[in-house]
Parts: C-alpha cells; sequence; structure tokens
C-alpha cells in the first residue's frame, strides 16, 4: 500500500525512491511484521487465556512430558496470520495478483485451521475437524488458487514443471499441473502441521524456508537475476519476498512467545496457513521441488507418519516408537530442547542445500 500510495510522489520527495526497492520494502515488512506481534502479542495471548479455561487438548497416549504443558493456550497462529496479512499490505504493491494468490491461501488454509482447533477446544479432546471435511476444504482453496495462478501466469510457464539442477528442462503437465499444485500446497501445510509439535520447533524451520524464499522471489522476478543463474523468469513474482519478508518477522515475533516453555502454541491456524503459503509461493516461483529440499524437515516428519501407519496396517509392527519424527526421540529420552535444536540445524542445512540448487546447474 505504501507503494501504490507514495511512488507517485517520487518526483515532489526524491527520498521516496526508496519505496521502489524491494530490498527496502521487504526489510520494512520484517521489522513490520516483528513489532506487530510484539505489541499485539500480550493481548492476544491473554484474549486466547479467556476464552480457553484448559488450553489446548493432549494427547493421552503422547510423551508423559507434555502433560505438564496442560493449559497452554494453542490458536496462536492468529497472531502470525494478524501481523503477516499487516505487514504485508502495508508494504506489498497491492496491485500484484500474485500476492493476492498467496494470501487468498494462507487466509483460507488459516480458517480451515481455526476450523479445526475451534472444535477440538469446544470438545476438550485432541480430534478437531473430520480428516475428510479437512482434506476436502484445503482441496478447494488450492484448486481455485492454482486456477488463478495459472491465469496470471505468462506463456508458456503457466503449466510448466522446472525441475532443479537443470536449465534447460521445463516438463509440460498441462492441466495435470492443478492436482499437482495443489498436492505441493496441502502436502506442505500437514507437513508444518505434523512438525508442529514441541515448543519453537516448527516455526523457526518455517521462517528459514521463508528467508530462502524470499531470496528465490526476488531472483526468479528479476530479468538480470535470472538469466545470470540460468533460471526461469517469472515476471511478477518479486513482490512476494515482501510477503517472506512478513513471514520471517512474524515467525520471528511469534517465536518470542513459542519459545520454551511455550506460552501460546500455534496450533493448526498456524501451522496449516503458513505451511500452504510455502506451498503456494514454490508453485508461483517454479521452485516446487526445491521446497521439498528447503523444507526438508516437514518432509521428513511427514514420512515417519506415512511409515510408521503403513507399517502398523501391514505388519502389526510400529517402526518408531511414536509418530511423528520428532516424538520418537521424545521416548528414546531425549529432552525437548535438544531435540528442537538439532531439528533447527538440520533445518539450516537444508535450506543451505536448496540455495544451492540456484547455481547448480
Amino acid at each position: 500500500m505504501l507503494y501504490n500510495l507514495l511512488v507517485p510522489l517520487t518526483e515532489q520527495l526524491n527520498v521516496l525512491n526508496l519505496f521502489r526497492y524491494l530490498t527496502f520494502r521487504t526489510g520494512g515488512a520484517v521489522v513490520t511484521a516483528l513489532i506487530i506481534s510484539f505489541l499485539l502479542g500480550p493481548s492476544v495471548i491473554s484474549w486466547l487465556k479467556s476464552r480457553q479455561t484448559n488450553g489446548q487438548p493432549i494427547r493421552d497416549d503422547g510423551p508423559e512430558g507434555h502433560f505438564s504443558k496442560r493449559g497452554t493456550p494453542t490458536m496462536g497462529g492468529f497472531l502470525i496470520l494478524l501481523a503477516l496479512t499487516a505487514s504485508t499490505l502495508l508494504w506489498a504493491d497491492v496491485t500484484n495478483r500474485y500476492v493476492w494468490v498467496v494470501l487468498f491461501v494462507t487466509i483460507g488454509f488459516g480458517a480451515v485451521g481455526f476450523a479445526d482447533d475451534y472444535l477440538k477446544l469446544s470438545r476438550q479432546n485432541s480430534k478437531g475437524l473430520p480428516a475428510r471435511a479437512k482434506l476436502a476444504a484445503q482441496i478447494v482453496i488450492g484448486t481455485v488458487a492454482t486456477l488463478w495462478i495459472i491465469s496470471i501466469t505468462r506463456d508458456p510457464l503457466d503449466t510448466q514443471l522446472a525441475v532443479p539442477f537443470f536449465k534447460a528442462i521445463l516438463i509440460d503437465l498441462g492441466w495435470f499441473f492443478v492436482p499437482f499444485s495443489v498436492f505441493v500446497m496441502i502436502g506442505a501445510s500437514n507437513a508444518v502441521n505434523l512438525t508442529d509439535g514441541l515448543d519453537g520447533l516448527a516455526i523457526v524451520p518455517v521462517m528459514i524456508a521463508a528467508g530462502v524464499f524470499a531470496l528465490i522471489a526476488y531472483l526468479v522476478g528479476n530479468t538480470v537475476f535470472a538469466n545470470y543463474l540460468q533460471i526461469h523468469h517469472v515476471p511478477g513474482t518479486g513482490e512476494l519476498a515482501v510477503f517472506c519478508g512478513a513471514l520471517v518477522g512474524a515467525s520471528l515475533g511469534f517465536l518470542w512467545y513459542n519459545a520454551p516453555p511455550a506460552m501460546v502454541f500455534m496450533g493448526d491456524t498456524g501451522s496449516l496457513s503458513v505451511g500452504g503459503a510455502l506451498g503456494a509461493i514454490s508453485v508461483v516461483t517454479k521452485h516446487e521441488f526445491v521446497l521439498a529440499i528447503v523444507g526438508g524437515l516437514f518432509v521428513l516428519e511427514a514420512i515417519s507418519v506415512i511409515v510408521q501407519v503403513a507399517s502398523f496396517k501391514l505388519t502389526g509392527r510400529r517402526v518408531f516408537r511414536m509418530a511423528p519424527l520428532h516424538h520418537h526421540f521424545e521416548k528414546k529420552g531425549w529432552r525437548e530442547s535438544t531435540i528442537v535444536i538439532r531439528f533447527w540445524i538440520i533445518a539450516a542445512v537444508l535450506a543451505l542445500a536448496g540455495l544451492a540448487t540456484l547455481k547448480l546447474r
């Protein structure tokens, strides 16, 4: 919004030229989202506590250490959404349709997560929305977003799939691009949701992935850098760097309250929304496979659940002591802080590997 209001006034005041630069506005989005989180965080947490007598329901079959967290409020993702949306609208070019697509996915998935969290709290158990209803809602949102992205993206990239490490390879998926993109968004959303099980565990890898995709969006949207790096140029995607910057700031602000011992949990409201946002950005920038590398920690957590369920149904045996993966290490006796920090290190290493794909082509 500031871009649209102030750039036309640059002839009268040269200093306003700063608002033309994506890097300046991305930095502004980071700081603004962080300030919003700090200013509104205590009020939001107090409000959530007043509405949640017993806090987030704790699984009876979960690790014993989690029972001490009983009474901690959930739905803290509302704070992330508030800071992220406000900061994005303030600093981004609001005429950019890619920004609105990603916001649509973020808020849409956040609404699904909110409904899930609300049902868990109202019923006082760990079961919220029926899995089929949740999946159906995500499919509808993802399909609308994908069709919107196709309508915005110019030929021949509208339904094309880029392959990392190969500069010239583009696979035209045709209409199969729709279910593929929906799968990416839903997969990323639910993978982050599965990872969100310990204090601070999910939000830092989300922040790291958002920082990586801020750079990717900036490079993909810039003709000069895209040609130099031999990546596919998608005009207009650079504006998503502002959104990613806002997500970094909102994540930092939320971590202030989610750091061990957590004052508030993200809940499905936050995990589904930020995961869906990362998925949507990867689709827009044609870096879906890179998201699987950068967000490899989320992939590992999701695979651990799939393997556990498949093994138990087929053989009656469990591969892990408990799934998702972080619970397996809890059951092995690892301290929660040890698991969280080591998983953060893994996320940082995978992010560097994902960034390497930009040059290794």
